[in-house]
């Protein structure tokens, strides 16, 4: 009977329909983005990292607390983009003023509310002479081709969140002129920005606002308006580093070379010191330029430290193996690259070409650069004193450098055995003594006999003995 029973409830349970869950089970998540100052950089980094963070935690709103005289163009272009990842509501709340790229992002937005006495407009774009003296008139035509594709663009975007595309065009263009129901909102020659109740006013039939949904007293009404004054309401605060992090991406080339230089000096000289140090706070910089901006996590600086870890094994401990290096070399380029590739949840595994474009000029640049630096530290660094004095002498094994320099000297022209194969480097051993040794470039097969002609740093450099 029990069996049967329990055979009974099992298909109940697949045949009988699911029970509905009842609504408001599940807290609503309600991510809060400030909206500051000038719209620049860092808060570009600021916008990515409060999505990343409510597309992670899968958030139903995103409100955008905007108080901003406007800024970059080409920054709030980005912003733009970043908005349009996240899938849920989207809201703009102005709470005090939105001017020029404030607009701009406000409309990127599904609704706009504003604060009792605030404004919103004067979206027109302007030229600020170099040093920050101030704006400048632009030339004519330059000012109707930046006019036509930002209008475009913003147009793009009211016409997607259901806003007046004619409002946002008047914010824009000071050739157009705003008519709704009859009567003259803005005048040719003029730039519209409308207050609070300007902006709420109804027009047409049926009556929608111009382009505000309503003027609300504080951002807690609004969450109370909007159904949400129980939501898990989370305010993504700026933490400072995102200036900082604007400050690194752009100098991140130079942050590789001498990441680059530190670490070949290091590999030069004997023991741990200075230049070691040096490359290694360049390429922790770097990967933390891209961390702080939002575009990766810091286990990409993991990846890079287990492919430099492959890479010394393979010239120190095992040379002339090859697949420890190779591997290695491949993990440090992924991680260089992939530390600058902005990332969000849910895309695929492989990055497109567009994301990355940024990371591989970099990496040429870098790479470039580097390769000069290196150059220029081979020929001329070991005949300094500053090489001299960078070398320990505990490290070398000898009581100076002068010592050092001798016991070199005395090398030159004695015949060795290679003891392993020289891609250039390896090693080989001359009578009792084993030397970590290098080539010119060409390759020598394990076994064959190998006469020394100088020194590199602390590297013998040799030649196939005749």
């Amino acid at each position: 009977m029990k069996v049967w029973f329990f055979i009974v409830a099992l298909l109940s349970s697949f045949l009988l329909p699911a029970a509905e869950p009842s609504i408001g089970v599940t807290p609503t998540k309600v991510y809060v983005l400030p909206v500051r100052e000038g719209v620049d950089t860092p808060l570009a980094y600021l916008v990515r990292r409060g999505v990343k963070e409510a597309v992670k935690a899968q958030a139903s709103v995103l409100i955008l607390d905007m108080e901003t005289k406007g800024g970059r163009v080409d920054v709030c272009m980005e912003i733009i983009d970043i908005l349009g990842q996240f899938k849920g509501q989207t809201i703009t709340y102005v709470n005090r003023e939105a001017y020029s790229a404030g607009a701009f992002i406000a409309v990127a937005t599904q609704k706009i509310y504003m604060a009792p006495e605030s404004v919103i407009g004067a979206a027109a774009p302007i030229m600020l002479s170099p040093g920050g003296g101030g704006p400048q008139a632009m030339p004519d035509t330059m000012e109707a081709k930046m006019v036509s594709a930002i209008s475009a663009k913003v147009r793009t975007q009211a016409e997607k969140n259901g806003h007046n595309k004619e409002v946002v065009q008047a914010m824009v263009d000071k050739t157009t002129e705003l008519l709704v129901d009859g009567q003259v909102i803005n005048k040719k020659g003029n730039i519209l920005t409308l207050t609070d109740v300007e902006a709420a006013k109804t027009y047409g039939t049926p009556q929608k606002p111009l382009l505000s949904l309503g003027t609300i007293a504080s951002l807690e009404e609004l969450l109370k308006k909007l159904g949400l004054a129980q939501a898990t309401v989370i305010h993504v605060k700026p933490t400072g580093a995102e200036r900082l992090a604007s400050w690194l991406n752009v100098i991140a080339p130079l942050l590789l070379i001498v990441g680059i230089a530190g670490v070949y000096l290091e590999m030069k000289t004997p023991g741990f010191g200075a230049p070691g140090i040096i490359g290694i706070t360049g390429f922790s910089l770097y990967f933390l330029g891209g961390y702080i901006a939002g575009l990766s996590g810091m286990e990409w600086m993991l990846v890079f430290a287990i492919g430099l870890i492959l890479v010394i094994v393979e010239i120190f401990v095992f040379p002339g193996t090859i697949v420890p290096g190779l591997i290695g070399v491949g993990m440090i380029l992924t991680a260089l690259v992939m530390a600058m590739v902005d990332r969000w949840p849910g895309m695929p595994a492989l990055p497109t070409l567009p994301q990355l474009g940024l990371p591989l000029t970099n990496l040429l640049i870098a790479f470039g650069g580097g390769g000069v630096m290196v150059w220029l530290m081979s020929r001329w660094l070991p005949h300094t004193d500053l090489f001299r004095k960078m070398i320990p002498v505990s490290a070398s094994g000898v009581t100076s450098v002068v010592a050092q320099e001798t016991a070199h000297a005395a090398q030159v022209g004695q015949v060795g055995v290679a003891q392993s194969v020289l891609r250039p480097g390896g090693k080989a051993q001359f009578g009792e003594e084993i030397l970590d040794v290098i080539t010119q470039g060409e390759m020598i097969a394990k076994g064959e006999k190998v006469r020394i002609i100088s020194h590199s740093g602390t590297e013998a450099v040799v030649a196939q003995a005749d």
